[in-house]
C-alpha cells in the first residue's frame, strides 16, 4: 500500500465476520448434537427402571426439599450412571472416590479402593469447575425443562437452589442468570437469591 492509498476496512471486516460466523456455526452444531443426544441414557438400564418408578413421585415433590433429596438418594444407581454419561451435570466432573482416603474409584465397579481397601465410594461436592460453556448452556436448558415438571417448579427456584447446591460463584451465576433472562425465561429483573 502506497502512502497515497486510503485503507478501506470493508474487506478485512467482511473476512472477520465470516470467520466469526464459522465459529458460531461450530457452536450451533455442538448444541444440535447435544439436543439430539440429551438424556439418552435415561432410556437404558439401570436408569429406565428407576426413572419409571421415581419420576411420578418426583413430580409431586418440592425441588431441593428434604423429601426430594431422600428420593434422589434412593435413585443412586440410576443417577451415578446418568451423571457418568451426561456432561451437562456438574456431577459428571466429580467421579466417585473412596470415602476414607479420597482415592478415585477403580474402573471395575466391584473393586475395592486400590489404596486402602475400602469398598464404599461417594461423590465429592459437585461443582461447575470442569464444565464448558456449552455444558453450562445445556445444563441451564435442563434446569428450565426440569422445573416445568414439578408442580411448584420454576427456573427461578432452580437457579436459587442450584446456586447453593453447586457453589456457583457470583460472577458465573450472573452470567447464567443473564442468559436465562435473555432467553425470556425470567419474570423479573431482580437477581435470583438476593
Amino acid at each position: 500500500m502506497s502512502g497515497t492509498e486510503i485503507y478501506d476496512s470493508r474487506r478485512d471486516t467482511a473476512a472477520h465476520m465470516l470467520r466469526v460466523t464459522e465459529f458460531i456455526e461450530t457452536c450451533i452444531m455442538n448444541l444440535v448434537r447435544r439436543a439430539q443426544l440429551h438424556d439418552q441414557s435415561k432410556l437404558q438400564s439401570p436408569e429406565k427402571e428407576i426413572f419409571d418408578e421415581m419420576t411420578p413421585k418426583l413430580k409431586t415433590s418440592t425441588y431441593g426439599s428434604e423429601e426430594y433429596k431422600a428420593m434422589l438418594a434412593g435413585m443412586k444407581p440410576a443417577l451415578d450412571h446418568h451423571y457418568a454419561n451426561n456432561s451437562h451435570h456438574p456431577e459428571h466432573y466429580s467421579p466417585l472416590e473412596c470415602i476414607l482416603c479420597f482415592t478415585p474409584r477403580p474402573k471395575d465397579p466391584l473393586a475395592c479402593c486400590q489404596k486402602c481397601g475400602n469398598s464404599e465410594f461417594g461423590t465429592p461436592a459437585p461443582s461447575l469447575k470442569g464444565m464448558s460453556l456449552l455444558d453450562i448452556l445445556e445444563m441451564l436448558c435442563d434446569w428450565k425443562a426440569a422445573g416445568e415438571r414439578h408442580a411448584n417448579g420454576s427456573i427461578e427456584s432452580s437457579l436459587k437452589v442450584n446456586r447453593v447446591r453447586f457453589g456457583i460463584s457470583d460472577q458465573l451465576f450472573v452470567v447464567i442468570e443473564n442468559t436465562a433472562r435473555e432467553l425470556g425465561w425470567l419474570k423479573s429483573e431482580a437477581i435470583c437469591g438476593q
